[in-house]
């Protein structure tokens, strides 16, 4: 099947906006809150690592396993494995940034799940890891029966475009809440942090929408043999 144009040309969008947004990311954790480690006497340091692999992560890397099923010129094996590890190594990392705030949490006395971004947090990477199992047992390994695939296949696609549409959506909160309490410890409003931040987050919505640009302009059809998603 012919891969469509329109698709092709939002996710070259969307690859630039991934890039700009990591590359945004890292400077502000490294260049302006002063790096990333696991252990620091210095606990910002830990914190730091739980937006860069979110974002890496969850973000970016979940977003390319969408695309990557739509656009790449490949058999549908091929894809499928692809999407299936993609998916993976952004779970692993989302699972791993989320370690990182309850770390930097516990060790700096702060408590822990008291804001909306940490419960929806929570119920993310719940959701991914749970689309992630259905869709390796169901669509993978073993394998439902065709029928089960085919009733399967549209709420699969749902819950994948919600529950990363909800994942951008938490990562622009999470940058929003963090830059509040910066502020509010006297960073300035109109400085540079504040601006990159801000910034940062309005790339990472822009890439999350050409991510759904992409899988619109390219809907899943009966050619695709109900063998694996989209999402």
């Amino acid at each position: 099947m012919a891969i469509a144009v329109k698709a092709v040309s939002f996710a070259l969008v969307a690859q630039v906006l991934g890039i700009a947004a990591i590359v945004m990311v890292l400077i502000w954790t490294i260049s302006f809150r002063g790096g990333l480690a696991w252990e620091a006497s210095n606990k910002n340091l830990i914190f730091n690592l739980h937006p860069v692999l979110i974002l890496i992560g969850l973000i970016v890397l979940g977003g390319e396993g969408i695309m990557t099923y739509k656009v790449l010129p490949l058999r549908k094996e091929a894809k499928k494995l692809i999407h299936l590890v993609l998916n993976a190594i952004a779970l692993i990392l989302g699972v791993i940034g989320i370690y990182a705030a309850f770390k930097y949490h516990n060790e700096s006395n702060i408590p822990n799940l008291y804001s909306l971004h940490s419960w929806l947090g929570i119920g993310i990477i719940v959701l991914f890891g749970i689309q992630w199992i259905y869709g390796f047992l169901v669509f993978f390994y073993p394998g439902g029966t065709s029928e089960i695939r085919r009733e399967s296949l549209p709420w699969h696609v749902l819950l994948g475009m919600f529950v990363y549409i909800l994942a951008i959506a938490n990562a622009a909160l999470g940058l929003l809440e963090k830059l509040t309490f910066l502020e509010n410890g006297g960073l300035g409003k109109y400085g540079a942090e504040a601006f990159l931040v801000n910034f940062t987050a309005i790339i990472t919505v822009l890439f999350g929408a050409f991510v759904i640009f992409t899988v619109l302009s390219e809907p899943v059809t009966v050619e695709d043999d109900y063998s694996y998603s989209a999402i």
